[in-house]
């Protein structure tokens, strides 16, 4: 039997395409709460793999740190959770013998789940501070202090202490700025506890890259957070007027 093969040549020439034009329309984000709610139908499989790890888990994060009186989310311009996190680092800043810092700040963003109302156990400290950032205690000058307050008024908020005054308009602009119910003073030097991450000038926190001085307490944020609970039992917070909009209170 005779067998016959064709073979196809294919010229290929070039072919000029039009480049496509994209452009962004809209982004859109929303928070998930990881609640107990999301294991209602555990796979079986899966749970068998994790049961032999579950119980030395169990045991950094089911231990009861105290109450929370309220819950508590993250937000701007200003929001519960933010509060309290902030005033907490303050509390924190004397940690290593050093006098009290003149305010805090935390970015939102960094805060990734919300505080529950009631029992507060070591794993929702963990779900709201995951990462290993440390709590930093800065010296700044006031006019340095006056270019943070911009920065933060630029992104429409952030976490600030119950020290902290901050006016801002519509278009993210500093109307107003006060710290202990004073004006800033440009000449004075101020004491700043935040985040070593925020200390870099990330998050749009550009002016802390400024800080004449430095303190690296080693101490997680998470840490401070369990302390603060610890040490008062029971914790709450409210919504101040720490940070407005005008037009908008």
């Amino acid at each position: 039997m005779k067998r016959y093969y064709i073979l196809l040549f294919l010229t290929l020439l070039p072919i000029a395409v039009a480049a496509q034009q994209y452009r962004v329309k809209a982004v859109a984000a929303e928070r998930i709460e990881v609640t107990a709610a999301l294991d209602s139908h555990p796979d079986k499989g899966a749970y068998e793999i994790a049961r032999p790890y579950k119980s030395r888990v169990d045991s950094v994060m089911m231990p009861m740190l105290g109450m929370s009186e309220v819950a508590m989310s993250a937000k701007r311009p200003e929001s519960l959770l933010g509060n309290w996190v902030a005033d907490a680092l303050v509390e924190g800043s004397t940690c290593k013998g050093g006098p009290k810092a003149d305010f805090g700040l935390a970015n939102v963003g960094g805060l990734r789940n919300n505080m529950p109302k009631g029992i507060v156990r070591s794993g929702d400290i963990f779900l709201i501070s995951p990462f290993e950032n440390t709590l930093v205690v800065l010296d700044m000058k006031g006019a340095d202090v006056v270019e943070l307050m911009k920065n933060i008024a630029a992104v429409y908020g952030e976490a600030v202490s119950s020290e902290v005054r901050i006016t801002i308009d519509h278009d993210g602009k500093l109307l107003e700025a006060s710290i202990s119910g004073t004006p800033i003073d440009e000449a004075r030097t101020y004491r700043i506890a935040t985040l070593d991450y925020l200390a870099e000038g990330n998050d749009k926190m550009y002016a802390l890259k400024k800080a004449a001085g430095r303190s690296d307490t080693g101490i997680t944020i998470r840490e401070v957070l369990m302390e603060n609970i610890v040490r008062h039992r029971r914790i709450t917070s409210r919504i101040e007027g720490r940070i407005t909009i005008k037009g908008t209170e």
